[in-house]
């Protein structure tokens, strides 16, 4: 379960005020020096809701090529590791990275600390599945666009992409770090090359419950 978000809403704050909107990432996996209970996304499990997906699809991803983008501590780049994927995961953050080769020191992922929005050439059309967890909300609403479409630019030909996140109507109150996404801002993979196969708005079993988004996309 999520940790206290208190000080990563004040680095984000503090990062953004500065003009550096993911440079607060590392020195949060910095700070916690090893603990994963000081990051609050960290739960050392595969995001349940990317389980569940994969479960209901019995998907292998044997000779095909899958990106995790923002992967965090790597359990989801594990699991999809594990069907048989092969499996490029980044994050912005360095010690992020570190802490998932320490964590699965034999692991085939390809772990990189990259930022999304300067990551390598090589990657655009290149990948069978794209995951996006949770990343395009921790970014500030004027980012969303450019991150969309450097997501949606690696996927290849009959690809898919998978975005999970926070959700919120467009009346609601935006909220605090990490701001729920509304369904008009994911809209924008269509703009992208991507097709909406399915839009999933639910709520999930936290306590208590928070909505969610699941969206599947495929390129045609």
């Amino acid at each position: 379960m999520p940790g206290d978000r208190t000080h990563a809403r004040q680095l984000a704050k503090d990062f953004i005020e500065k003009g550096d909107p993911v440079g607060w990432f590392e020195p949060l996996y910095a700070h916690a020096d090893g603990d994963e209970r000081r990051v609050p996304w960290a739960d050392l499990v595969v995001n349940p809701h990317l389980k569940t997906w994969l479960a209901g699809r019995r998907l292998s991803g044997e000779r095909r090529k899958a990106i995790v983008i923002g992967c965090g501590l790597g359990d989801d780049a594990e699991e999809l590791a594990r069907l048989g994927f092969q499996v490029v995961a980044f994050d912005v953050s360095p010690t992020a990275i570190a802490w998932c080769r320490q964590r699965f020191p034999n692991s085939p992922v390809e772990y990189c600390a990259v930022d999304l929005f300067d990551s390598p050439s090589s990657w655009a059309v290149a990948f069978d599945f794209v995951f996006e967890a949770y990343t395009l909300q921790v970014l500030p609403p004027t980012l969303r666009r450019a991150a969309a479409e450097k997501i949606a630019g690696y996927v290849r030909q009959n690809g898919k992409l998978l975005v999970i996140a926070r959700g919120r109507d467009s009346s609601d109150d935006p909220g605090t770090m990490p701001w729920p996404l509304t369904k008009e801002e994911l809209t924008v993979f269509s703009g992208f090359g991507l097709h909406e196969i399915q839009f999933e708005d639910f709520f999930d079993d936290e306590n208590p419950p928070v909505r969610r988004f699941r969206v599947e996309y495929v390129k045609p």
